[in-house]
């Protein structure tokens, strides 16, 4: 499941992933909340918090998931996941040589830092 982050700058979209996340929260919670923010503000600064395995994201999520992600290939400011997970944190990090803004990984317990990060213009 996909749940908004409130108490975030209006220059961010903050995502919270917890249990299954299916193609039906890709579709009505993270991509219209993408498309919002690209119309205001013409780039993604986007915060993932990731308490859930990558696994329980369902092929469908996945595929609509880089959907979004190629759809706005040139709108990517600032990218920052938030998961305990080692091998998405390392992927964040490795992940800003590969599109135009800047990833980076945080733990969870630097959700203050990431917060810091990705709201600083």
């Amino acid at each position: 499941m996909l749940q908004f982050i409130n108490d975030l700058p209006e220059h961010v979209v903050g995502i919270h992933a917890i249990g299954e996340v299916t193609k039906d929260d890709i579709e009505n919670v993270l991509a219209p909340k993408i498309d919002d923010l690209v119309k205001r503000q013409g780039e993604i600064n986007y915060l993932l918090v990731l308490e859930t395995e990558v696994q329980n994201f369902t092929a469908g999520a996945l595929f609509d998931d880089i959907k979004v992600g190629v759809k706005n290939f040139t709108k990517w400011n600032k990218i920052a996941v938030v998961s305990d997970q080692k091998s998405v944190e390392w992927f964040s990090d490795i992940f800003r040589f590969f599109i135009p803004g800047k990833s980076k990984g945080f733990p969870l317990n630097q959700l203050d830092e990431a917060v810091k990060w990705i709201s600083e213009q």
